[in-house]
């Protein structure tokens, strides 16, 4: 028994000393790409709190079902999303659809992603997301204030009163708008060597708000360690050198870094013929979030994951999680001759108003051997 604890106490402390190692690394990596970037995108910028909440969202049903956690594992094609180091992980291209509906179907959330191996050591990713609330009613040129004698403008028997009586909107003269955004991810994975892989994204994003438009460009930069036989630590510095996001408005965001990092740890079992496997993320940022946040230091706000999955035979797959907005997410999935079929929900917990969320993913694996790593 003693022999035991000593061996498991040995083995806990050695993986904490390797993830403050690369905490640290990330930390540093950071602080020199803040300073950087401050030198870059200085004149006229102003960093943005929540700028960039679009691509916090999060892409795929599996990832999701799990709450979110996903960084140490991204082992298919949303890669290129949660951490670009673990495309190379993909010995066929893959196809990924997914589409979601919130806020009782206001919000429509749509991904596409396309990834294949390149080479024997190497992976490349194309990913699109687009977020849009569709036919926004435009009142605002849609109201006549009528004085008394009917009249739009005129006040012959008293002023306008300034409030919107009934009769006094025109529905001839609404319009109707839409709020999008858009991002388009270019993705690079390579494997170092049998426990170290590493990536990177190119991402441009396109915004816009009835006739205001924006353009960004920024970049992400991510690792995955699988030292150990049942325990992998993932890492990926989004907005890695600050993305910058110009308006035809004239004025110019930055949206600023966000580290996650995460573990994985994989529990083989023949009960089922299958495997446990929990994960927990954390979400650091450094947008001065305080009560926004669940853990807060300064400007530095900290956001757990938490997830499981349960596989069984490598065919069904059962998930729950917890997100950063303390909601409960349950997941399932099956696997089929070349394509894998997910489903996750949420919901806010309390508030009807805000209604349900369902996501669909579609998980397309060409398996012909022309196309094998």
């Amino acid at each position: 028994m003693v022999r035991f604890f000593v061996k498991y106490f040995i083995l806990f402390t050695t993986y904490s000393l390797q993830i403050i190692k690369i905490m640290k690394l990330f930390l540093k990596t950071f602080f020199i790409v803040f300073i950087f970037s401050s030198e870059i995108f200085g004149g006229g910028f102003e960093f943005a709190k929540y700028a960039g909440e679009f691509l916090s969202t999060g892409v795929g049903a599996r990832p999701l079902g799990m709450g979110g956690a996903f960084v140490a594992l991204a082992n298919d094609g949303t890669a290129g999303y949660w951490n670009p180091a673990g495309l190379v992980s993909l010995d066929y291209p893959q196809i990924v659809l997914m589409h979601s509906e919130r806020f009782k179907g206001e919000v429509k959330y749509d991904y596409l992603s396309v990834s294949f191996p390149y080479r024997n050591n190497k992976s490349l990713g194309f990913s699109l997301i687009r977020l849009g609330i569709d036919d926004i009613a435009d009142t605002r040129n849609a109201w006549e204030d009528y004085g008394l004698d009917g009249i739009p403008n005129t006040g012959d028997y008293g002023e306008n009163n300034g409030v919107l009586d009934p009769g006094e909107l025109n529905i001839d003269k609404i319009t109707f708008f839409s709020n999008t955004d858009y991002a388009f991810f270019i993705s690079y994975s390579k494997r170092q060597n049998e426990t170290l892989t590493y990536g990177g994204n190119i991402k441009i994003i396109k915004r816009a708000i009835g006739n205001d438009n924006a353009f960004g460009i920024g970049f992400d930069i991510g690792i995955l360690l699988k030292k150990w036989k049942r325990l992998s630590l993932g890492a990926n510095l989004m907005d890695a050198v600050s993305t910058a996001v110009f308006w035809n408005t004239g004025k110019k965001e930055l949206i600023s870094p966000t580290l996650k990092f995460g573990l994985a740890y994989k529990i083989e079992t023949k009960f089922f013929n299958g495997a446990i496997l929990p994960l927990i993320d954390w979400d650091i940022r450094f947008e001065n979030r305080k009560f926004a946040a669940q853990y807060n230091l300064g400007p530095i706000s900290l956001d757990p994951h938490y997830g499981v999955e349960l596989n069984f035979k490598n065919k069904v797959f059962l998930r729950g999680g917890y997100d950063d907005l303390k909601r409960v997410a349950f997941g399932a999935g099956v696997k089929l001759p070349k394509l894998n079929i997910d489903y996750s929900f949420n919901s806010f917990d309390n508030i009807y108003q805000l209604g349900d969320t369902h996501r669909i993913s579609i998980t397309l694996s060409i398996e012909e051997k022309k196309f094998k790593r």
